[in-house]
Formats: structure tokens, C-alpha cells, sequence
């Protein structure tokens, strides 16, 4: 694993941009398995998405501290930059979750 200047400083699998977090995502929130993430990332091997795991359990409270910083950041973003959609529906008496996307 390395760390990225590209994302935050968080741990990668070496030679890819892919994150330490988005593999554990796949696998433990979205319930994919290890054969299923190399298939939807074929420069990764079985070995990449196994010790990214490994890293994951070695290392979960920072990363899961990292994950939740990196959700309150996107709250207070979404809250300084609402959605130019969601206004003109309003300004139009339009519902925005009644639109379909």
C-alpha cells in the first residue's frame, strides 16, 4: 500500500489509484467478493484486493476516521453549492424527488 497526494493522502494499492477504502466498500458494504473487484478492476490482482483488505483490518479506526471526515466534507460542500436543479424546481413549484431521473 502507499499514500496519495491525489486522494487525501490515503492509502492506495501500489501502482493504481485505487483506495485501501473503496475496496473495503465493495467488499464488506456492497458485498462483493475478491474475484468480483479484480473483474471490475482487471489491472488489480486477487493478491492486490487481499492485502488491501488485510491493510483495511490493520488499519480500520484511521481509515474509518478518514471516511468520516471525507462525508462531512461533502456535507459542507453540498451545504456552500446547492443544487442549481433543485432551486429552479422550486422557483418552478416542482417538487425535485418528484422528477424522475
Amino acid at each position: 500500500m502507499r499514500t496519495s497526494a491525489i486522494h487525501g493522502n490515503k492509502p492506495c494499492i501500489a501502482g493504481t489509484r485505487i483506495r485501501v477504502e473503496d475496496i473495503y466498500v465493495l467488499h464488506e458494504v456492497r458485498g462483493q467478493t475478491p474475484h468480483e473487484i479484480v473483474a471490475a478492476f482487471p489491472q488489480l490482482s486477487l493478491a492486490d484486493v487481499h492485502a488491501a483488505l488485510a491493510y483495511y483490518w490493520d488499519n480500520h479506526e484511521l481509515i474509518q476516521q478518514q471516511m468520516k471526515r471525507g462525508r462531512e466534507v461533502a456535507a459542507e460542500v453540498q451545504v456552500a453549492n446547492p443544487s442549481k436543479l433543485s432551486a429552479k424546481l422550486t422557483a418552478r413549484g416542482t417538487d425535485a424527488d418528484s422528477v424522475s431521473p
